[in-house]
């Protein structure tokens, strides 16, 4: 968990600019697929669930640990950048 958060803080200005929106690239991407920031973000996740599975079903290369854990920590940011998309959306219904 702490390698993710490290990683979400370290890439913050390279998705986001100056941009104090830290959903602001989902929301942009959105816009250009004529969709939503969760379908946007999910397209996204696509590649790096399918990288992961490709690893898992590659029975010819030994992955070393360093690109295991680059591919599972992307892959597990993306969900908590979706649960951050989902709740933001959700802040001013009722529970």
């Amino acid at each position: 968990m702490r390698l993710c958060a490290d990683t979400l803080q370290r890439k913050t200005k390279e998705y986001t600019g100056d941009d104090t929106d830290r959903l602001g690239a989902f929301k942009a991407a959105a816009a250009l697929q004529h969709t939503t920031p969760e379908r946007a973000l999910a397209g996204m996740l696509a590649k790096h669930i399918v990288s992961l599975y490709d690893m898992c079903f590659d029975g010819d290369t030994d992955y070393d640990l360093s690109t295991w854990n680059e591919k599972i920590t992307d892959s597990l940011n993306y969900l908590f950048l979706l649960k951050a998309i989902v709740k933001e959306g959700h802040t001013n219904q009722p529970n």
